[in-house]
């Protein structure tokens, strides 16, 4: 493994931890460091992080990922991040005016509510492709305005600045010199317009929020400024940023339509390449920018599942039946059938394709026999199901735009890892499992475009030659099992939906 530049340091600042790992020319990962973030929960439904201590990690992470690196040798830094978190933050000082509003957040689910029942949903889906649900940004902005004393007029005034966390970032990184977000993330806050790629003036009038907010909208591999020289000892260009589900699409190579991946981190995010047209989804799906790089535009369909890993995360720290989340593979191959036992993960209430924000979680079908074991297993299950809920209404999006099904499913994210879950994946859900060599890549991802960008690679097709297949899963359960286990998955959402 070469330890000569040029290199490449991604920036992967997730819902659970913040990430730096520094890749070679050949994108080999070559060291990397992690921060775990504090989740902080001040009313039911409610989720919040600090995003000073966002920065913090950021700045440390990155520190420690490049220690014995000259900033110099760093050819550029790539940035991808959890999506719909929203801050709001002074513009001369720099600081927060509130904590990050977190995606999974529902605090806006009445105002969202309101909004349907006027009848609003069907014009904001045709301009901007998504659901009016609270995981967006737009109605979290909007709250933060109503309810941080004086923002609004200060707003106007051109005094403060929205941005996801990439946008936070940049500003930061850059010492206030840039504030631009790129394609995939503006299009994750029900403000921009798929067509056009810009700021929409019905959407700013809808939810009430002022121009002079909003950061510049670029392309996920350009140049988004150059780091304080402060931070690493000399200046670093940032030339890469993506949401995290659209940077994984393009660590994994998903260039050609039809192209599907999914990632298992704290949710679980399938994305299907629809290419450079916008598309529709008539099953309850979202239409979103895929990326924006080389001259190339992409479009995707995607499903969201809120609670993926974070099922392993409440097994350890609330329900306690796990010490560790390496202990749950081992645990769930000692389970027993337990056919009838489903867990409905409805922490944070239902994303695709059901978006029931009060839906809230359950275990059924318990019995005598059933133990930790069988729990266990249950919450893997849970995510096999959720993706089979979204790879069934993916492909009959597919089908309306003349595309085929799946032919098989790319993977990626921490979950993936476990043997046992990629199996039950595929039987479960009835596709092949491709599991890549590089499995973090939400942070490849970033490191390709940031590469791109500076120009290490000729295009898009020099980096789909890169991936590399580590194990394919076939499934193995007979078709009349598998639909029957899912039929009784549907019977226990049935049983937990508002």
């Amino acid at each position: 493994m070469s330890l000569e530049p040029p290199f490449i340091l991604a920036i992967d600042q997730g819902t659970t931890s913040t990430r730096a790992i520094l890749f070679d020319a050949a994108m080999r990962p070559l060291a990397a460091h992690n921060i775990e973030l504090r989740q902080i929960f001040p009313a039911n439904g409610w989720v919040e992080h600090d995003a000073g201590e966002i920065w913090r990690a950021t700045l440390a992470c990155c520190r420690a990922a490049m220690k014995g690196v000259d900033a110099h040798d760093v050819a550029a830094i790539g940035i991808t991040n959890q999506r719909e978190t929203t801050v709001l933050w002074d513009r001369l000082t720099g600081e927060p005016l509130h904590n990050a509003i977190v995606w999974q957040d529902r605090r806006t689910a009445e105002r969202c509510r309101a909004l349907k029942a006027e009848g609003r949903e069907q014009a904001i889906t045709a301009r901007t492709g998504l659901l009016l649900d609270p995981y967006f940004a737009a109605t979290k902005l909007e709250w933060l305005l109503d309810h941080t004393p004086g923002s609004r007029a200060r707003a106007a005034r051109g005094e403060l600045a929205f941005g996801t966390i990439d946008s936070w970032l940049v500003w930061k990184l850059t010492g206030g010199r840039v504030h631009a977000t790129d394609v995939t993330n503006a299009s994750r806050t029900l403000l921009l317009n798929l067509e056009s790629l810009s700021w929409d003036d019905e959407m700013l009038r809808q939810f009430n929020i002022p121009r002079e907010l909003l950061p510049d909208v670029r392309a996920c591999a350009g140049d988004f400024g150059a780091t304080d020289a402060a931070h690493f000892g000399a200046p670093i260009p940032i030339l890469g940023v993506a949401g995290d589900q659209q940077a994984a699409l393009f660590g994994q190579a998903c260039f050609n339509p039809g192209d599907v991946k999914s990632t298992y981190g704290t949710g679980c995010f399938a994305l299907v390449n629809c290419g450079a047209k916008v598309p529709a989804s008539a099953n309850r799906l979202l239409a979103t920018c895929g990326y924006r790089a080389a001259g190339q535009m992409a479009y995707a369909i995607e499903g969201s599942i809120f609670i993926a890993g974070a099922v392993v995360q409440w097994l350890r720290d609330a329900a306690g039946l796990i010490r560790s989340a390496g202990e749950i593979e081992a645990l769930a191959r000692t389970a027993k059938a337990a056919d009838g036992l489903y867990f409905v993960p409805a922490f944070t209430g239902l994303g695709a394709p059901y978006w029931d924000p009060d839906a809230r979680g359950a275990i059924l079908g318990l019995t005598r026999d059933a133990g930790t074991a069988e729990i266990a297993r249950a919450g893997l299950d849970a995510v096999c199901y959720q993706s089979r809920d979204l790879l069934e209404a993916m492909a009959r999006d597919m089908a309306d735009r003349g595309m085929n099904r799946p032919a098989a499913i790319k993977v990626d994210g921490g979950m993936v890892r476990n043997d046992w879950f990629c199996q039950r994946l595929a039987d479960l859900t009835g596709l092949p499992v491709e599991r890549p060599q590089v499995t973090e890549t939400t942070a490849l991802g970033a490191a390709n475009l940031a590469g791109l960008g500076a120009g290490l690679f000729a295009g898009l097709p020099e980096i789909a030659a890169n991936w590399a297949l580590d194990r394919r899963f076939e499934p193995a359960l007979s078709a009349p099992i598998r639909d029957a286990l899912y039929e009784g998955w549907r019977k226990a959402v049935a049983r937990v939906a508002s």
